[in-house]
């Protein structure tokens, strides 16, 4: 269903499924849409889950070695809404932005479906993560994000250390100090209707305790 309504877009969007050997038939399914979208839908099947940092990453480096000028990151449960693909575009090209990001944070909070308490703990995280990077972003753990190519061209995608949620929010301090123009708009994020959350206590201790570490690399001129 996500698939059909990425290519129902206006604009001509292609699409890449990296799997990470899902029990679900999700890499069956793929291929059977390949054959009514040829040369628009793609697949990246992993032998194992490795983190969701390393299966974005895998996918960054599959799109820039193609002719993609702009790259974007979703999630594939409808959390994200497809249509705000044009938007994240649209700001890229109208706003001049290297990186922009659908935001649940930038204009109150936006999020359906979630408990209290989790709506809490992202919303101070981020707040945290602000306060401990200077970043001036709202929505630091965001997973819908558009990137210019040049921005992942110049992170060293072989550096990144996180490998949970906090992936989320390294990519952008690596954006961030390299000054790349960063924009967010306001989304509104849908909680996943199947499958449960991958939150952690280990998640939680990296972001916690891995922003830290991060920022003081970036002083000492280590990042």
């Amino acid at each position: 269903a996500l698939i059909r309504a990425v290519f129902g877009l206006e604009s001509a969007f292609d699409l890449l499924v990296v799997d990470d050997n899902s029990p679900d038939g999700t890499a069956d399914l793929v291929r059977q849409l390949q054959e009514e979208f040829p040369n628009r839908l793609f697949l990246e099947v992993r032998p194992e889950k490795s983190g969701l940092g390393t299966a974005y990453i895998h996918g960054f480096k599959w799109c820039l070695e193609r002719h993609y000028q702009y790259i974007f990151e979703m999630d594939a449960d409808f959390s994200h809404n497809p249509a705000d693909l044009e938007r994240l575009h649209r700001t890229c090209l109208d706003q001049g932005a290297d990186v922009a990001i659908g935001s649940r944070y930038v204009k109150g909070v936006n999020v359906v479906n979630w408990p209290l308490s989790r709506v809490l703990l992202s919303y101070l995280a981020s707040i945290y993560v602000r306060v401990i990077t200077g970043m001036k972003i709202y929505d630091t753990t965001a997973g819908f994000v558009c990137y210019h190519r040049k921005v992942l061209e110049t992170i060293d995608l072989d550096n990144i250390k996180f490998i949970g949620y906090a992936f989320q929010i390294e990519m952008k301090f690596k954006a961030h100090i390299r000054k790349f123009k960063i924009v967010e708009i306001p989304i509104v994020f849908t909680d996943r209707v199947r499958g449960e959350s991958k939150l952690s206590g280990n998640i939680i201790y990296e972001a916690i305790f891995g922003v830290i570490k991060m920022k003081f690399k970036s002083l000492i001129g280590k990042e």
